[in-house]
């Protein structure tokens, strides 16, 4: 197994809802460690890691490779007299896929509970349960046993393992965004050509947090933030809904609900693919948004690109994405740290200002 599929998979296997992100960070900063590069790693105020990498040659600019360490989940509100535990999402999580679901709260197993379909009306038969009317079941007989098992501001992962599926398909939760994670990792794995930073931030699905602060502090020149993007390409939705698929590459986008992409950089990284040979693709609809959303407006602003993994089933407990869509995304990003911070790297702005 490569070292890239080695990163991802441990990293799946690993807590981190935003704000908890403890566990992530702490294998992170051991992988760091054991870089063969020459680098200076820090971890701010929120716990973001950043890492300024030695190249073999001194950059012209600070070029920041960005992606984040959180997952959604839930959070612990209270408890009930028969030892049930009330919760809140953590990040965006649609009801559709909580119903019934395998939990982890404090390294217990748990499940998402509710009534049965038999205990269900007429008009509630057939709807997603909203998540104020669900709880967690941990096994407690009562109240006092479940407060011994979690407290309020406690969290809760979906138990969900790392799996390979046929067609080099991979399944596991937490997929957005320790793919990008691992993806950060990789372009460390050997000295890069040139000098680039590193930031794998916290809280981004709870309001880009991490990345506001860490931006701030590295100050770049320009950023490529490099996420999980929802891919669409699944039975019974129009192929004009199929906003980008899982195997067609990389998805470099021109914008979201967060942030209008420079254009000219955008250009420069569709036609950077598809100089050296890798299939890329951009995503025809606006929507979403990541880590570039904060930073692009730090500062004086920043120049912006995202590279993202066309991912199934974002969100959820089972999302999935391509093996060969990751190996792309890993030679574009190294093809990017390679040119983007040379002397005449950088594609002036529109306009020819910059």
């Amino acid at each position: 197994m490569s070292a890239l599929m080695t990163h991802l998979k441990k990293l799946c296997s690993l807590d981190g809802v935003s704000g908890r992100e403890e566990a992530v960070r702490e294998y992170i900063l051991a992988q760091l460690a054991a870089s063969p590069a020459e680098m200076q790693v820090t971890v701010d105020p929120l716990g973001s890691v950043i890492a300024r990498v030695a190249g073999r040659r001194q950059a012209a600019r600070t070029l920041l490779f960005a992606a984040h360490m959180d997952e959604v989940g839930l959070i612990i509100t209270g408890t009930t007299e028969d030892g049930y535990l009330r919760f809140a999402p953590v990040g965006g999580l649609d009801p559709a896929v909580a119903y019934g679901r395998r939990v982890r709260v404090n390294g217990h197993p748990g499940v998402i509970a509710g009534r049965a379909f038999h205990q269900c009306s007429e008009e509630e038969r057939g709807k997603a349960v909203p998540l104020n009317k669900l709880l967690i079941d941990l096994g407690a007989e009562n109240e006092e046993e479940a407060r011994k098992l979690a407290r309020p501001g406690d969290v809760a992962v979906f138990d969900s393992e790392y799996t390979k599926l046929e067609g080099g398909l991979l399944k596991a939760r937490a997929l957005d965004d320790r793919a990008g994670c691992a993806l950060l990792l990789n372009l460390v794995e050997q000295t890069p050509e040139y000098d680039v930073t590193l930031a794998f931030t916290v809280q981004e699905e709870v309001g880009l947090r991490g990345a506001k602060a860490a931006a701030y502090t590295v100050a770049p020149d320009v950023a490529v933030v490099v996420d999980s993007t929802t891919a669409a390409d699944i039975a019974g939705v129009p192929g004009d809904k199929q906003v980008c698929r899982v195997g067609g590459g990389p998805v470099v986008s021109f914008m979201d609900r967060r942030t209008l992409y420079d254009r000219p950089l955008y250009e420069f990284t569709r036609a950077l693919a598809e100089r050296i040979g890798v299939p890329s693709q951009t995503k025809t609809a606006v929507a979403g948004g990541n880590d570039a959303g904060a930073i692009h407006l730090s500062r004086g602003g920043v120049r912006v690109a995202a590279v993202s993994l066309p991912c199934r089933y974002i969100h959820s407990p089972a999302c999935v994405l391509s093996k060969k869509d990751l190996t792309n995304t890993a030679a574009l990003l190294k093809a990017l740290a390679d040119e983007l911070p040379a002397e005449n790297g950088l594609p002036p702005l529109a306009g020819g200002a910059g």
